[in-house]
């Protein structure tokens, strides 16, 4: 069973992960025998955060399920967009698969003259995992809740300073929606990274921030930040005592970072299906749930057509921020 919170749109259609020409006993036969050699894992972004946290357990599980080594090769830059563009372009026959983050529904609109269609050139597999995201304040913030956060930023248009991981990158569009659903205006300060905000968070010198929950959890209970408010339309079951932001006065706002895998479009379907049905697999696992839920991960595992709906929705939305807001990739 999918969690009930995993999916955030309304709707979930049935459109096709990819189009196979060929007869059910031929497709069957090619299934059978995938993989015959080792499956290349593209990750986007550099070693060393969440994304390589997950994908590593992935490819460990995914080696033992399907009998051939699943390798990660880190392909990072451009704000995800070289990796993504090496996947686009490479065989469609299952053997370079694309992690896939939040990012990927942010490229159409910040980035011009990109060299592939995120939602054509892509057959999506399975979403495997959302995390909710955790706004939290400094120690020394005026405000102690998420309603006393709306109430400053509404008498104190702009002089709130929120950090956000990258100019134009999905936390900054997810806390710019935020705000907006809220008519709050506040004062985004961008940063290469979660690594490089924490410290002018933890000292002061930001306000704000929104960032996974396992690193918020830590800084929260340690009292280095105060925990205002969780993305996610439920209570977190890794942090049932923190509200959501929803809950609190923002009644629309819902968001999850999220990951997932793609492979080339045109990959013959039965191939799709074989790897997303193992994908999904690997999602349930004990090895992975064990890992990462206690650290406020939601495992999903998905099908292919409930994934390329989430990507679709969200490709959508964060077109409409960007227009309505002006933002610009650096």
């Amino acid at each position: 069973m999918i969690p009930t919170n995993c999916f955030r749109t309304a709707l979930i259609c049935a459109l096709p992960a990819a189009l196979a020409f060929s007869s059910p006993s031929s497709a069957q036969s090619a299934a059978d025998a995938y993989p015959s050699r080792p499956v290349t894992l593209v990750i986007p972004v550099a070693a060393g955060g969440p994304t390589d946290v997950e994908g590593r357990l992935y490819s460990k599980k995914m080696s033992e399920l399907l009998g051939q080594p699943f390798v990660l090769d880190y392909k990072a830059g451009a704000g995800g967009t070289i990796g993504t563009a090496i996947v686009a372009k490479a065989p469609a026959d299952g053997y370079t698969l694309l992690v896939i983050a939040g990012s990927f529904t942010v490229m159409p609109a910040v980035y011009k003259n990109l060299s592939f269609d995120t939602l054509k050139d892509f057959a999506p597999l399975s979403l495997m995992s959302e995390k909710p995201q955790i706004l939290l304040a400094s120690s020394s913030f005026a405000a102690r809740t998420y309603p006393e956060y709306l109430a400053y930023a509404k008498a104190n248009p702009g002089k709130i300073n929120l950090g956000v991981t990258a100019q134009a990158g999905v936390n900054h569009l997810m806390v710019t929606w935020m705000n907006t659903l809220s008519n709050s205006k506040v004062t985004y300060v961008a940063y290469k990274g979660e690594g490089p905000m924490l410290p002018d968070l933890l000292s002061g010198r930001l306000d704000a921030a929104a960032i996974g929950v396992g690193t918020a959890i830590r800084l929260a209970k340690a009292g280095k930040v105060r925990a205002l408010g969780s993305s996610l339309t439920t209570r977190s079951k890794a942090w049932p005592e923190l509200p959501t932001i929803a809950e609190q006065g923002n009644p629309q706002f819902s968001y999850t970072s999220w990951l997932g895998v793609g492979a080339p479009s045109g990959t013959p379907l039965a191939v799709v299906n074989k790897l997303s049905e193992n994908f999904a697999k690997t999602a349930r696992s004990a090895e992975v749930t064990g890992t990462l839920e206690p650290d406020g991960w939601v495992m999903v595992g998905s099908t292919p057509a409930q994934f390329r709906q989430l990507i679709v929705t969200e490709t959508e939305r964060w077109k409409k921020v960007v227009q309505d807001n002006g933002i610009v990739a650096e």
